[in-house]
């Protein structure tokens, strides 16, 4: 199963734990872990469940393309990274 980690900088507003959850996607772990933590996604999707603009998910060690549907694939010990994105200039 994948691991959701989610990053401290979240938990300062909303109790976001790391977690094992079952999914062969992004999304599907994902929902999974939004189960058992409903507050948490509204942090990291909108209101049409695309990740939030301010939001970035790596699966291990790259950065996921598909933000609208997180239709990348997973497996077992895979992790799942979820930051705040940094932006400015």
């Amino acid at each position: 199963m994948p691991h959701i980690r989610v990053a401290k900088a979240f938990r300062r507003h909303v109790d976001c734990p790391d977690l094992q959850v079952a999914g062969s996607t992004v999304r599907s772990a994902l929902d999974r872990y939004f189960e058992n933590h409903r507050a948490v996604r509204s942090y990291v999707l909108d209101e049409h469940g695309v990740v939030r603009k301010h939001v970035v998910i790596f699966v291990d060690d790259e950065q996921i393309t598909d933000r609208s549907q997180q239709s990348d694939s997973v497996s077992d010990g895979t992790v799942i990274y979820i930051f705040q994105a940094l932006s400015g200039g």
